[in-house]
């Protein structure tokens, strides 16, 4: 009937949808459909045998491609899209239907914004599904038909700069693309080479069905799990140059400032649900939509990469190391102007928390930090200058770079990511030559755990036991269910009990010193709950690591090797050491980086940080011992002051909300430095705690 249309018909200038053409299309599909469904799995009826043998696929796609009459194409895509999807036996191993199936996807994208755009996608996301379920087009024809069918995904290169797409240039989305007959990297400057990757859809611009159903075509293909089809993906095509130009011009197109705040703040985004609206954006601040346009891909890639087969995301992801992080970021991170550094920091920041793939997070952690393994020596710090640069942004003259930094670093240390915490902190403790490195027999007898001539802080005055009733903690066993993961410390092995522990981290700031237990809700409460809820999700996190339970034995370590604690360590306990001149909110977040390196449930770490009555090698601090010496310039420096104990309890009281602002206090800082001592402090014993039981239950029967 269709034939005879052609052979009948002289005004090719009707549209289809006026003549029987439609209707005829859509009787052969029921045709076949029900041809099927009576008979077995896997048989093929006359009317099938007849569309192969005559090759009537052949003849349609000829007169898609005709457009003859008008919208002919649009009835071709949607007879082989639900011919493809409504027959159950495999149809695209038969020659006569693959090859016209690779003749139509190369018609695809013909046309810019083409009325049959939302057929050419359904069409194409059906030959992608195929592929991800047909073993067979997953083998030797992998790689052919994978560069024939994923030209979903980008628009063709239209010769247009990003900065002119950015600038409203009035090109319509567009997810489709049509394949040229060259090889897609035979030349890769021709506008007119369309890669099997060069459909891909255009977060800037307004998101519709269409570039969603694009993006979850090519989640299909990057996920076949034969290696043949990830090794074409990443060898063959575009896809990783395009889909990083792309995050690189999002990227460029963001203000050269923007407020930190705006950054860290915006909304949650994921590239399927990008909903927006111009002026609202606007209105909320400056570069919004550009950043979420910008987060948006960045989700994109991530996802395309945690569903990738592993060799493709591994190259996919060293592509956006590359080609990004390393030619576009680092300039950035590494540029004079404090704007630009504030402002590229808090991208960054905001670029770690968003990556989950565990490819992409290794790369970025690589770029970040470098891949050494060996412990840092002094010589060594700038070896790698991105990571001494961040690290001494931590320490700069700006305390909103300051901050930012450190909040990167809080980010990136509660990463599933064990490389971040070995190069950061844990290399450097791997040897425990931290430790006073003599024999036991010249050591000095143990008395209650700790050489008889040491300081004893609960004898100090310093350290004095008239604490107010709520500033010790007691032994509650509500935290039994944490998994194992630290030391406990036990009279039987010569180590401190606990509550030795505990309490010298609750001595440390002298009573004159303290003012939380005159201001009510101040308590322990709430930092053993945090502590628990904290120490089990690192827990969770390190406990596919290979950490072990207990320190290295000695007679393994090299105690003779020079301990240097490493840039990181180094940089928050000089940070720390100044807590009494240094602003509030530094002081909050160098203090935040700190517990959170405490929680972490290595051995090693424990110790050094953690365990008060550690004999240190000469010339070694811990983070005990910084606390002890800003205590003691904090004794020196009480007695200068007037009125000093109620001035604090007005400053706590003030931060709290309890009081209204109202005359400027004396030494402003140095008492909201007191207060977060004070705090810090409560937080260590509360971790050492919960840490202890953690242990003691997991070792109990």
């Amino acid at each position: 009937a269709i034939t005879h249309y052609y052979i009948e018909t002289s005004d090719d200038k009707a549209p289809v949808t006026d003549t029987n053409i439609p209707s005829h299309l859509e009787q052969m599909l029921d045709i076949l459909t029900q041809e099927e469904g009576e008979r077995d799995s896997g048989e093929t009826g006359p009317c099938m045998e007849y569309l192969l043998h005559h090759k009537i696929l052949e003849t349609l796609y000829t007169l898609g491609k005709a457009d003859c009459p008008p919208g002919m194409k649009q009835q071709v895509l949607t007879f082989y899209t639900k011919l493809l999807a409504h027959i159950r036996q495999p149809l695209l191993p038969h020659i006569n239907v693959h090859r016209p199936v690779q003749k139509l996807v190369r018609l695809c994208g013909d046309v810019l914004a083409a009325p049959t755009e939302n057929e050419e996608i359904q069409f194409l996301c059906i030959v992608c599904a195929k592929l991800k379920q047909d073993p067979y087009l997953r083998g030797k024809r992998s790689c052919t038909f994978i560069n024939m069918n994923m030209y979903i995904l980008l628009a063709p290169d239209t010769g247009q700069s990003p900065a002119e797409e950015q600038a409203g240039c009035p090109k319509e989305p567009q997810a489709t693309a049509a394949a040229s007959t060259s090889s897609p990297t035979s030349n890769n400057n021709n506008s007119n080479n369309y890669n099997l990757v060069t459909s891909l859809p255009q977060p800037h611009k307004e998101p519709c069905e269409i570039v969603v159903k694009a993006c979850e075509g090519l989640m299909l293909l990057v996920s076949l799990p034969e290696p043949s089809a990830a090794k074409c993906l990443t060898e063959n095509t575009e896809l990783c140059e395009l889909l990083t130009d792309r995050l690189v011009s999002f990227y460029k197109a963001l203000p050269q400032s923007m407020d930190p705040l705006d950054i860290e703040t915006v909304e949650s985004v994921n590239w399927g649900l990008d909903v927006y609206n111009l002026k609202e954006d606007a209105a909320i601040f400056t570069g919004k939509r550009p950043l979420i346009s910008f987060l948006s891909w960045l989700d994109y890639c991530d996802q395309l990469i945690k569903e990738a087969h592993k060799s493709a995301a591994t190259v996919m992801a060293k592509a956006v190391r590359e080609r990004f992080f390393v030619s576009v970021m680092e300039p950035q991170l590494m540029q004079t102007s404090e704007v630009g550094i504030l402002t590229s920091t808090a991208l960054l920041n905001r670029i770690i928390r968003q990556v989950t793939s565990e490819a992409l997070m290794q790369e970025m952690v690589y770029f970040l930090l470098g891949e050494e393994r060996e412990p840092e020596t002094p010589a060594t710090v700038a070896q790698n200058p991105l990571r001494h640069r961040l690290i001494e942004h931590c320490d700069h003259l700006s305390d909103e770079i300051s901050i930012m930094t450190l909040r990167l670093f809080e980010q990136l240390i509660q990463k599933p990511n064990q490389h971040i915490l070995h190069s950061l902190v844990l290399r450097s403790l791997e040897e425990r030559n931290y430790l006073e490195n003599k024999p036991q027999e010249e050591r000095e007898p143990l008395e209650n755990g700790q050489p008889h001539d040491a300081v004893d802080l609960e004898e100090d005055p310093l350290f004095v036991d008239d604490l107010s009733p709520d500033s010790r903690l007691s032994g509650s066993d509500w935290l039994g269910s944490s998994p194992r993961q630290s030391p406990d410390h036990t009279k039987s092995d010569g180590k401190t009990e606990v509550h030795k522990i505990v309490n010298s981290f609750l001595c440390l700031v002298p009573d004159e010193a303290k003012s939380s237990y005159q201001v009510e809700g101040t308590g322990y409460d709430t930092y053993l709950r945090d502590a628990h809820r904290q120490f089990r999700d690192f827990c969770g996190v390190c406990q596919r690591w290979d950490w072990r339970g207990h320190p290295k034995p000695f007679e393994k370590c090299n105690l003779d090797a020079p301990f240097f604690e490493g840039h990181f360590l180094k940089v928050l306990f000089d940070r720390m050491g100044r807590i009494l001149d240094q602003p509030y909110d530094v002081n909050l977040q160098v203090t935040a980086v700190l517990s959170k390196l405490c929680l972490l449930p290595h051995p090693h770490l424990h110790e050094y940080q953690l365990d008060p009555y550690i004999s240190l090698a000469p010339g070694c601090r811990s983070l005990f011992s910084v606390i002890v010496r800003v205590v003691g310039d904090l004794m020196l420096r009480i007695h200068h002051i007037p009125d000093f104990t109620p001035k604090l309890l007005l400053v706590r009281k003030r931060l709290l909300g309890l009081e209204p602002e109202g005359i400027t206090i004396d030494h402003m800082t140095l008492l909201e430095g007191v207060i977060v001592l004070e705090e810090f402090c409560k937080e260590l014993a509360a971790i050492a705690f919960v840490k202890y039981h953690a242990a003691a239950a997991s070792s109990s029967p």
